[in-house]
């Protein structure tokens, strides 16, 4: 088990206090690990097991307790001789009908410090979500990045240098159960499907009540094969008529939501960067974790530039930006990104293989009056950086501390 350094001293300043931790995430991004070295760490710092409470609500077991009453009712029975503040952990909450009223409540009657996790995005929206409002502080829990799996990955092959690393990450992707696997490829491969169609089943079709499960199918397909791509919901209804089957935009965007707000997609707006307004049609969709689309639809490599583009737009989340595509005219960059006021451009490519490809990526930079950094990021092993724009190889841009 790896530490998750990154997610631990951002979640650290909450910790002990009276917010309440939200933990959200695509299905087995690692949440439940995040619960256990939270606790590991409160132990460390002199708190006891016996002042910790943790239910997981996909366990069986704990179906007893899937109604805020019947929880509520067992928390208070079991803390009633505990001294001193109580840790409580919750794992995967949704599964009980009307948390929010519950774990209100706990916040009010009891000294507690209260984590929860979540693999749907709609867990702190809705009606019940006003008993909570203001009282949580959100963490988006994302797969494997590419130092976390060089860091997993040597425990296993521990001669590995780092382009074998990322030849293995770009197959395999980041999701953590795959270490223990030993990154076996069939093994993994036949994990990764099971997940791809448990998030679509749990997640996406029973969570949101949808018939048409082979249209969502479609949909999640067209989707997954064309990440990276800039295409509306009207575009992909004239797609699907094409093939046989008719479905309105509406339907399609109410799907795509359903998607995204199990994590399995992230939408990305797109901007225009000389009249600074947000564009309304043809938004870019990512996959929550490359390795998937590996494992259901195998053409990774085939795509290769699109993937490099995933990894580094997942990058980015997990660092705290926000994203945007930004639209120059006809040009049109992959990622204008924020946080704190500061900003960065990015262009990602496979390889700078033509004068035309390199004129491509670094001359789309050109309208940009501003002085924030500028990067072009492909898998060259030369440094091909040029007037004030910096060239990367995806690698060593991935284990970077800081890009400045």
């Amino acid at each position: 088990m790896i530490k998750r350094e990154s997610y631990m001293e951002r979640i650290r300043p909450f910790m002990g206090n009276e917010l309440i931790k939200v933990l959200t995430g695509i299905r087995r991004s690692g949440k439940s690990v995040m619960l256990e070295l939270i606790q590991e760490e409160l132990m460390e710092n002199g708190v006891e097991k016996e002042n910790m409470i943790s239910i997981n609500f996909e366990n069986m077991a704990n179906a007893g307790f899937c109604t805020a009453k019947s929880l509520h009712d067992e928390i208070l029975r079991r803390i009633n001789k505990t001294e001193g503040k109580i840790y409580l952990f919750f794992d995967e909450i949704q599964e009980v009908e009307e948390w929010e009223k519950c774990i209100n409540s706990f916040r009010v009657e009891i000294d507690c410090d209260i984590y929860i996790t979540g693999s749907n995005a709609k867990l702190l929206s809705g009606e019940l979500a006003t008993y909570l409002a203001g009282r949580y502080v959100e963490f988006i829990i994302y797969p494997f990045s590419f130092k976390e799996f060089i860091d997993l990955y040597h425990t296993i092959e521990p001669g590995s240098d780092e382009r074998e690393c990322f030849r293995k990450y770009l197959f395999a992707g980041g999701m953590p159960y795959l270490s223990n696997l030993h990154y076996d490829e069939e093994a993994g491969r036949q994990y990764l499907r099971d997940l791809f169609y448990s998030v679509e089943l749990k997640d996406v079709v029973q969570r949101n009540n949808i018939r048409d499960v082979d249209m969502l199918e479609r949909i999640i397909a067209y989707v997954t094969l064309n990440v990276g791509t800039t295409f509306s919901a009207t575009s992909i209804s004239k797609y699907l008529k094409n093939e046989g089957r008719k479905v309105s935009p509406e339907t399609v965007l109410n799907y795509l939501k359903a998607c995204v707000d199990a994590f399995l997609f992230y939408q990305v707006r797109r901007r225009d960067l000389q009249g600074k307004k947000i564009l309304t049609v043809n938004e870019k969709y990512y996959v929550a974790d490359h390795g998937i689309r590996e494992a259901v639809f195998g053409v990774n490599m085939k795509d290769i530039n699109l993937i490099l583009e995933n990894i580094v737009f997942l990058e980015l989340l997990r660092r705290g930006y926000s994203v945007t595509v930004g639209k120059m005219g006809d040009k049109e960059i992959d990622f204008v990104c924020e946080k704190q006021g500061n900003r960065l451009y990015i262009q990602v490519a496979y390889l700078l293989a033509s004068d035309e490809t390199i004129q491509r990526e670094f001359e789309v930079y050109a309208g940009i009056p501003d002085n924030f950094p500028k990067y072009v990021v492909t898998m060259d092993e030369f440094d091909m950086s040029r007037n004030g724009i910096k060239h990367r190889n995806i690698r060593d841009f991935l284990l970077e501390e800081k890009w400045e």
